[in-house]
């Protein structure tokens, strides 16, 4: 099973604004482990970059300029996550982006079920507690401290790390594994092992046990080992 964890930073919320993306990092799976292959691009948005957003990213219109648009590099993305399911947080966000993107370059929408939520499992999994990437992290011990600001190939990285955390730990059958010791477990209860059809043949020599029998013998009538002889 092919999988990319997929993070995309942008110029703002909405695309239907006039927002762009302006950076897509991936990182990919083969059955829930890491392959090495990432795909990485800033994208020029031929917009300017609003205050707000740059302090979450810290690219800049200026240092955007000279990369590529999305129409440019549509094709070498679709390449790298076409048959893959798509591993993202807050999914809806990023996929109204691609969408919005590919729609402009003319290209064929991503369908919505391609696309796993980690933020939707996080919430399922712990109910009332913060989900953020950075909470996630905190709670199964995953390294950020490189995460000064968001970026979108460390954070698919980092989020690799915690969705394989999300579904079970990082052994790929573990979630299965967990599941199937629990129900022996449950099973297990009130069991007791039956008797053997055939009894064992015994694995001493006859010289052995008349050597043993005379050990027991030179320790006297009141030995402890007499008496269990007996």
């Amino acid at each position: 099973m092919r999988e990319i964890v997929l993070d995309t930073e942008t110029t703002g919320f909405e695309p239907a604004e006039g927002h762009r993306i302006v950076e897509i990092g991936a990182v990919e799976l083969l059955n829930h482990m890491p392959t090495g292959r990432t795909y990485h691009q800033y994208i020029n948005p031929e917009r300017d970059m609003p205050a707000g957003a740059f302090d979450v990213h810290g690219l800049s219109a200026e240092f955007l300029r000279d990369f590529p648009t999305f129409a440019q590099v549509v094709d070498a993305f679709l390449a790298f996550v076409t048959d893959a399911r798509l591993i993202i947080h807050n999914a809806a966000f990023d996929m109204k982006f691609l969408n919005a993107e590919l729609k402009w370059a003319k290209r064929r929408p991503l369908p919505a079920d391609v696309a796993i939520d980690t933020l939707a499992i996080a919430r399922r999994r712990f109910p009332g507690s913060p989900a953020s990437l950075d909470a996630l992290c905190r709670r199964f011990g995953v390294d950020n401290s490189a995460r000064e600001k968001h970026g979108a190939l460390l954070d698919s990285e980092i989020l690799a790390e915690v969705y394989l955390e999300l579904i079970g730990g990082r052994q790929p059958d573990f979630a299965l594994g967990t599941a199937t010791q629990s129900r022996r477990s449950q099973q297990s209860e009130g069991w007791r092992p039956s008797a053997r059809p055939r009894p064992l043949e015994a694995r001493i020599t006859e010289e052995e046990a008349a050597a043993h029998a005379g050990f027991i013998e030179s320790l006297g009538e009141k030995a402890i080992w007499r008496a269990r002889a007996t």
